[in-house]
């Protein structure tokens, strides 16, 4: 039995304890050895002879499956599981997996981080600082301002928790909105376009899809208050940045804060140009917590379906 794990930070040396079942079970463990997730013409070397994978943000399209005959497993190391092209996994008989919930406090406690550094504009004014100025500039307090969330999952419902906290007024789109749960938690349950109309702060939590490739794009921003924030860390993509780039020109947005981009690393970002753009590198989940409750539940859905037991997180049945 061999196995890739390609996760940057399931490594050896980075977390043997939740490695230490996959050693047993396998016959040979290969590892990323590049620190970065890989495309598909660095992976298929790396993978074509395994029987499973413990997957990390890679590209894993049906060629990379199609060049891997052994392959039975896709593990995912994460909630997402949109770089997996799921048809062709269901397509070669290869069951995908993933980790939902686990890491949802990490993530939501990183968006509205993101939240209060934008509100403020805490990473300007630490560098300006650090660089010898003395600037005043006027921050926006949440207290009192309407938090606007797409997707009301675990993550979403973490950065519910905290907005209301601090005071917010929380509204919430969700195409599979739990109406219940938005009743018992003072959550506003909305359409999409009332959400982005009413929103002083949008947080994104969906995952990517076809249906949500620029769900933020210049109309939608326009439905903006003016002077509104948005995050994102969820996943690239759902925010088409040359409409986020002209709003932030203009002065429709005051503050742009992401923790994914459609192009990772986003290393000639034109959203770079503002200091009222905060940049993350996809790192939301990466806690220690969250780490080891992701490296652990991925391993063993791996383990559990190559040894023929069910796994409750196949996510192509």
């Amino acid at each position: 039995m061999k196995i890739l794990v390609t996760p940057t930070s399931l490594q050896p040396g980075k977390n043997d304890a939740a490695l230490a079942p996959l050693q047993a079970f396998a016959d040979e463990l290969v590892f990323n050895p590049t620190g970065k997730p890989l495309a598909e013409e660095d992976l298929i070397p790396l993978l074509k002879d395994c029987d499973g994978f413990v997957a990390g943000l890679d590209s894993i399209t049906a060629r990379v499956m199609e060049a891997c005959p052994n392959l039975k497993v896709i593990s995912r190391y994460g909630a997402g599981y949109d770089r997996v092209d799921i048809e062709a996994a269901k397509r070669l008989g290869i069951k995908v997996t993933n980790t939902p919930g686990v890491n949802a406090q990490a993530v939501g406690e990183l968006a509205f981080g993101l939240i209060l550094a934008a509100a403020r504009k805490i990473p300007y004014l630490n560098a300006q600082t650090r660089n010898g100025a003395w600037v005043r500039s006027t921050g926006m307090e949440l207290k009192g301002k309407t938090l606007g969330i797409l997707g009301l999952g675990a993550i979403g419902k973490v950065v519910a928790n905290c907005a209301q906290g601090f005071g917010m007024h929380v509204l919430a789109y969700d195409p599979y909105i739990n109406e219940a749960y938005c009743k018992e938690h003072q959550i506003e349950a909305v359409s999409f376009e009332e959400l982005m109309s009413r929103a002083n702060v949008v947080s994104l939590h969906l995952p990517l899809l076809d249906s949500t490739y620029h769900l933020i794009d210049a109309e939608a921003i326009r439905l903006l208050p003016d002077q509104a924030i948005i995050v994102n860390a969820s996943r690239g993509g759902i925010i088409d940045e040359d409409a986020a780039y002209d709003a932030l020109r203009t002065g429709k947005l005051s503050g742009l804060a992401l923790d994914a981009f459609e192009t990772e690393p986003p290393t000639d970002s034109r959203l770079f140009e503002f200091d009222n753009v905060i940049a993350t590198p996809h790192t939301g989940a990466h806690t220690k917590e969250a780490t080891d409750n992701m490296a652990h539940a991925s391993i063993q859905n791996l383990i559990d379906l190559l040894s023929g037991k069910d796994c409750p997180s196949i996510v192509n049945r």
